[in-house]
């Protein structure tokens, strides 16, 4: 039953990350959507750490696995490279550690 959870988070989580990253992206060619999603993906999966099996794998492994990005993070870092956008890497890179960091601590002492 625990894959069927997670398939469920995932089929909300991929489209809601698409939806909110292309959205933003109308407005601005700053990676601010991936930026988003993966801070609120970090305090889902620390709001859920301590939760039942089932809603961990549905909302922590299921939506913020396939709502947060890893790949698309590192796809934009290495086309600010290639456009020798230097500064708004370094700000991109500081503030998803930073604020990854912090929402996955605020999503745990709520949940503790």
């Amino acid at each position: 039953m625990n894959t069927l959870y997670v398939i469920l988070g995932a089929a909300v989580g991929a489209p809601a990350r698409f939806a909110i990253d292309q959205y933003i992206r109308k407005f601005t060619d700053k990676p601010y959507g991936i930026f988003l999603v993966n801070v609120i993906g970090s305090f889902i999966i620390g709001l859920t750490f301590t939760k039942s099996e089932t809603i961990y794998d549905l909302l922590a492994v299921g939506f913020a696995g396939a709502f947060t990005t890893w790949s698309t993070f590192m796809l934009d870092i290495y086309l600010g490279f290639e456009l020798k956008r230097y500064r708004e890497i370094t700000i991109n890179l500081v503030m998803s550690l930073g604020f990854g960091l912090a929402a996955a601590y605020l999503g745990l002492q709520i949940a503790g």
